[in-house]
């Protein structure tokens, strides 16, 4: 259920702070990528789960830009 309330407040969310947000997530998942095969990771799966909410903001980018299922992009 959590990535349903988290996709409801990525909706709210105007174009400038998705992409804001996607950059600083990619940043996480460099970082994590980096750690992971220098010295290895706790929580493996989060790399999994970043993966995830990058494409899930590329996705909403991209149903604006489209106007897809009655989304209006946001400025």
């Amino acid at each position: 259920m959590k990535s349903i309330s988290n996709l409801k407040e990525m909706r709210e969310k105007e174009d400038s702070e998705l992409l804001y947000d996607s950059q600083q997530i990619q940043q996480e998942l460099f970082d994590l990528r980096f750690k992971s095969s220098a010295e290895g990771l706790s929580n493996p799966s989060r790399i999994r789960e970043i993966r995830r909410q990058v494409a899930r903001i590329k996705t909403l980018l991209v149903e604006r830009e489209k106007s897809i299922r009655g989304a209006i992009p946001r400025k």
